[in-house]
């Protein structure tokens, strides 16, 4: 579990990171439905719902860093442990989602 530990960040360090363009080379993977994506989703993120993940992961390029974000960073963890365990690596979980990430990009 401690490999899993090293592969999470906090909703306001990723919130720093997206606001000064720093993620524009990585993967932002929204795991919610369409219905949540419609309502707000952050700007260069892709949509793979959790449940389509086991059939879509692939589509996704393990060369990159993959931040996963879903509501509130359950959905998001497992999906996370679900690709760190097909071999990526490089994925982080957003803890908090983006009921928590939207609180800080809304102070700026």
């Amino acid at each position: 579990m401690k490999e899993v530990k090293d592969q999470q960040i906090p909703a306001d360090s990723f919130a720093k990171m997206y606001i000064k363009g720093e993620l524009e080379d990585s993967i932002l993977l929204d795991v919610r439905e369409k219905h949540e994506w419609e309502v707000h989703h952050l700007e260069g993120s892709i949509r793979i719902p959790l449940r389509c993940l086991p059939l879509e992961w692939k589509r996704l390029d393990p060369g990159k860093k993959i931040y996963v974000l879903c509501a509130h960073g359950i959905r998001s963890l497992h999906a996370t442990l679900f690709l760190y365990e097909r071999g990526c690596r490089q994925v982080v979980n957003v803890e908090g989602g983006l009921a928590r990430v939207s609180l800080y990009l809304e102070r700026t």
